[in-house]
């Protein structure tokens, strides 16, 4: 067995204040890393929800609907589907409108799915917070108005409220059926505003997305029949370049956290380890005496300090992992959809992100204790050993 870690399982590091601020420092990195994982995986799923990862409509797109319409199933529809990730493909049309209830108005957004056989026959879905201001619930009727070349008029009714991630008043999205919103733009079965391209969770990272973005484009820009209408594709990156800018601020700020809980941690074992070589400075003697080298010391006393550094990381852990479980269950916190973009503070344990900067905190906080090992080297065997 290793002399040094003998010794080193021997010494005890007595400085709670310093295990106590390594555990919390972990615990707040932890939770750091999974809110901002948190975030990113619920507004990519959201936004993935609210209109595909990847949307191709006229080039000539106008959502009042007197844009020309693109093809249902256009003939490279077995190319879109062939690209990797994708997991399904969904027509739609889209209008803007306008919504009255008594004596509230509001301006919003109609979109035609297949998605829910419910909503046949002039039904709607209705975001909360749209029900909300209209004062409306399930079963109530409301009248909407279609501009164009001439105004449309036409009484739906609410056969259901959702709740939505992305719950602002710039969001507020009425699903109406396919068939319904055909027909009120007066075009064939055959015709959509836009496909709309669902990538697999795993694949709605920034680089994925854009990648098939990219390959849908050159699909339908090579592929297409004549009589086929140009269509571009867009990311759901270019259609919310707030929702990723706002996403990339959390990143800089959970890195900002990092840095700051692994120096407070680092600093306060700095600490922690200088009180332990201190009280330990007779030992010191006695093994420099025995002709123990200070390389060798220092690995003893590092080791020691490395053992307390591990206790506080798995009980920060440990921790962190059952507040995460606990608001992942019950979504206790609570945020205001109109500053976050969500209605509750998520949290995603992504094991790999966790690993590393558990891996990253603890090497750096390793480094900085280097730092004080340093001491040793200035202990004086003939004073410490007739001192002890």
């Amino acid at each position: 067995m290793d002399v040094s870690l003998f010794i080193a399982h021997r010494i005890k590091f007595r400085n709670r204040i310093a295990s106590l601020a390594v555990a919390v420092s972990f615990l707040v990195m932890i939770i750091a890393v999974a809110i901002s994982s948190g975030f990113r995986h619920e507004i990519r799923d959201s936004i993935s929800d609210l209109s595909g990862d990847i949307q191709l409509t006229s080039a000539d797109v106008n959502w009042t609907g007197d844009t020309s319409p693109i093809e249902k199933t256009p003939s490279y529809i077995d190319r879109l589907n062939s690209i990797s990730g994708v997991e399904s493909i969904e027509p739609c049309v889209y209008r803007g409108g306008i919504v009255k209830s008594g004596d509230n108005i509001h301006g919003v957004m109609f979109k035609g799915t297949e998605r829910d056989s419910t909503l046949e026959g002039l039904g709607i879905s209705v975001p909360r917070r749209l029900a909300s201001l209209l004062r409306i619930s399930a079963g109530d009727k409301l009248t909407a108005y279609f501009v164009g070349e001439k105004v449309k008029t036409r009484k739906f009714t609410v056969r259901s409220i959702y709740d939505s991630m992305i719950d602002t008043d710039d969001n507020l999205l009425i699903y109406a059926s396919l068939s319904d919103m055909q027909r009120i733009n007066g075009w064939s079965r055959e015709s959509v505003s836009a496909l709309e391209i669902h990538l697999q969770p795993g694949r709605r990272d920034e680089k994925s997305v854009m990648a098939a973005a990219e390959e849908a484009g050159m699909a339908a820009l090579a592929f297409a029949g004549e009589d086929e209408a140009s269509v571009v594709a867009s990311s759901s990156m270019s259609r919310f370049p707030q929702l990723y800018d706002w996403l990339n601020l959390i990143d800089f700020n959970v890195f900002f956290v990092l840095l700051l809980m692994t120096a407070v941690a680092g600093f306060n074992m700095i600490s922690g380890l200088l009180i332990m070589l201190f009280e330990n400075i007779p030992v010191i003697g006695i093994l420099k005496s025995m002709g123990m080298k200070d390389r060798a010391i220092s690995k003893t006393f590092l080791s020691a300090a490395s053992s307390a550094v591990l206790k506080g990381m798995a009980g920060g852990n440990l921790i962190a992992f059952i507040l995460c479980l606990v608001q992942s269950l019950t979504h206790v916190l609570k945020l205001d959809p109109d500053n976050y973009f969500v209605s509750f503070v998520p949290v995603h344990l992504d094991v790999l992100q966790i690993l590393a900067a558990d891996v990253a905190a603890y090497a750096v906080i390793m480094l900085l204790l280097l730092l004080p090992s340093l001491f040793i080297s200035g202990v004086d065997p003939a004073r410490t050993v007739r001192v002890g």
